[in-house]
């Protein structure tokens, strides 16, 4: 049977490095052209094979068994230039990456062995932390250079090319057994991609977060600095033993990449640890991806012989006997786990009640903290924040800011703002948000994610009933006072009625923000403050003008070393702010990365020498990396009261 699609297949990074490097430099000139011309034709499959017309008399065939394209002579072309033609360059380049993110279905955890059984019997850590070899160290050079092309190119010129030379760096890499950088890189050139063909789940933090960790780790483990066992990271998670686990549900959210889609259930034991038990699976066609996610939150979760579904277990226990389980809290599926339905725990009851026990600011710290761990080390549902609040309703949130959802975190904690833990339309999340703002004034118990940002933002993912209050629901019962905001759809009649009289949320005013706060207001510009140039500023809305240095920051991912190169009416204007409130470091960063930036040589001839870009990767990093750590701190404050 042939279906007609638009959507290709997987491919390994590796494969897509061997390609592009096979063609001549006269093709790779042409090769982003002509993967927009490849990108316009109609991709029709049959079983593991996917076939596209590239002209009358062309035919391209990609041969993906289970969806991923696994090795370079699986990709043919009937044109007279294969296999060195750029047709194979242009599909390839289309295919989106299969390793992009770390496999996360239900069945792949190995049995865990005497060597990753317990910490005590590891192996001594002097191998690990021995310095780098000779091959090791020229793999990572490669690496940071790549990655420092990339970052002097930007979104706007890191074509096919650059983001094939990336590939190329972290295959080595990961060759070398440099695994944790390997899969950042990876990462990039998926954001990049996405940057570039503007996908609806591209943010510019994300990408920017992503470079800043690869440079990063190239230059760390470059300069011999830092736990070097740490920044190689191991190829896959290694699993425990845990003997007997009892859980209790918590809630389940769907999850939707770019490659993979499904649902997440995660648990409490009786020691209050979270656990999770996944089943996301690739995805070859973006239309079905949501349907993907959702449904998997109908199917059954994959540990034991247990026949509850996510959405069941999100409400339901298990009693688990020869568990294993990573450090980042997955519960592996290994033929030797044995599991049988038990009773749930409400959220009111433990041990899920001593979740909501910790102090606000206290959980936003534990979250901030573990931001700064590898991902392999985090624990689980470490960015995970369990608040009990009140809804005020919607109210514009910043200068000119739109209408947001506000809530007050119980016992005199602070006001936040709720947002949707994912913006894809298809999924319930914003209609769900959407509704809880019809209701101000109701109670609620909500789990959610932590977002950094300089006033308390949350990202809501469940609802439940708080303590010692009327039932704030009309739920069926086996919903059991609780909603899955991510796989489940609120109703009007749901929500019990709430008080009109209750007050609204109370327009935001904070410095900065505008007399009326309408959400089309216009905030007055701040003294500094430039309004033409290259790159105008936008006015700072509150507290210390960080905006200066984040934007710089996010200008170059974005359009690439020559952005940081504004009149010197500007730059003294931004150094000028800067310095006038007391950010005197970030002043003389900015300086930094433009000085780097402009520091090109120049042949005799007036041309431009290219350079490896080392000194002004190490500029750019310095001020990510600045940036990222004020904003930590405002973040903390802002949850604090001290904003």
């Amino acid at each position: 049977m042939t279906d007609r699609t638009n959507d290709w297949p997987g491919v390994r990074p590796e494969v897509v490095a061997e390609v592009v490097a096979g063609l001549s430099a006269r093709l790779q000139n042409r090769l982003d052209g002509a993967a927009a011309k490849l990108a316009e034709r109609p991709v029709t499959r049959a079983g593991d094979e996917w076939r596209v017309e590239v002209d009358e008399e062309t035919v391209l065939v990609l041969h993906a068994p289970g969806g991923t394209v696994a090795d370079q002579a699986d990709v043919r072309c009937g044109c007279l230039l294969a296999p060195a033609c750029v047709h194979r360059a242009a599909a390839v380049t289309l295919c989106p990456l299969a390793e992009a993110t770390e496999p996360t279905g239900p069945t792949e955890a190995p049995e865990p062995t005497e060597r990753t059984a317990s910490a005590e019997s590891a192996e001594p850590t002097a191998t690990a932390t021995a310095p780098l070899t000779a091959p090791e160290l020229d793999a990572v050079r490669h690496l940071h250079r790549a990655a420092a092309a990339v970052l002097a190119a930007g979104v706007s010129g890191a074509g096919a090319v650059a983001q094939a030379e990336l590939l190329r760096a972290a295959h080595r890499a990961r060759v070398a057994g440099l695994h944790r950088p390997a899969a950042a890189a990876v990462a990039v050139v998926t954001r990049v991609r996405a940057a570039r063909s503007g996908a609806p789940d591209h943010r510019l933090a994300d990408l920017v977060a992503g470079l800043r960790e690869l440079l990063g780790l190239t230059a760390a483990l470059t300069a011999g600095s830092g736990p070097v066992d740490e920044l190689r990271g191991t190829a896959r998670q290694a699993y425990r033993e845990e003997g007997g686990l009892r859980l209790y549900g918590l809630f389940a959210e769907p999850v939707l990449t770019a490659t993979h889609a499904g649902a997440v259930s995660w648990a409490v034991d009786a020691e209050g640890r979270l656990s999770t038990i996944a089943e996301v699976l690739p995805h070859g066609d973006a239309a079905a991806a949501v349907p993907q996610a959702v449904g998997a939150g109908n199917r059954t979760v994959r540990l034991g012989d247990t026949a509850l579904s996510h959405r069941e277990f999100s409400r339901a226990g298990l009693a688990v006997q020869g568990a294993t389980r990573s450090a980042t809290g997955r519960l592996g599926a290994g033929a030797a786990v044995r599991a049988v339905r038990a009773a749930g725990a409400a959220w009111t009851a433990e041990p899920a009640a001593r979740l909501w026990s910790e102090p606000a600011a206290a959980q936003v710290a534990r979250a901030l903290a573990a931001q700064d761990l590898p991902y392999e080390s985090r624990p689980a549902g470490s960015d995970l924040l369990f608040l009990d609040v009140t809804l005020l309703g919607t109210a514009p949130t910043g200068p000119g800011g739109a209408p947001r959802l506000r809530a007050r975190c119980a016992e005199g904690g602070p006001v936040l703002a709720l947002c949707a833990a994912h913006e894809h339309p298809e999924l319930p999340f914003r209609a769900n948000l959407a509704l809880l703002a019809t209701a101000p004034g109701l109670r609620l118990r909500v789990i959610g994610r932590l977002e950094r940002a300089d006033r308390p933002e949350l990202r809501l993912l469940a609802i439940g009933a708080p303590p010692h209050a009327p039932d704030p629901f009309a739920l069926p019962a086996d919903r059991a006072g609780r909603v899955n905001l991510g796989l489940e759809r609120l109703q009007t009649a749901d929500l019990r009625t709430v008080d009109p009289a209750a007050p609204a949320a109370a327009p935001d005013t904070s410095p900065g923000t505008t007399r009326d706060a309408t959400p089309d207001a216009s905030p007055a510009t701040p003294p500094g403050t430039t309004t033409t140039g290259e790159h105008p500023e936008p006015p700072a809305p509150y507290g210390p003008p960080v905006h200066v240095l984040g934007r710089r920051v996010e200008q170059t991912v974005t359009t690439g070393r020559h952005a940081l190169a504004p009149s010197e009416a500007t730059a003294a204007a931004d150094r000028g702010l800067l310095r006038a409130a007391g950010l005197a470091t970030a002043a003389e960063l900015l300086d930094g990365l433009r000085a780097a930036a402009a520091n090109r040589r120049r042949d005799v001839f007036g041309r431009i020498v290219a350079d490896d870009h080392d000194a002004f990767a190490t500029a750019w990093l310095a001020a990510a990396w600045y940036t990222e750590e004020l904003a930590t701190a405002l973040c903390s404050a802002a949850w604090a009261g001290e904003g």
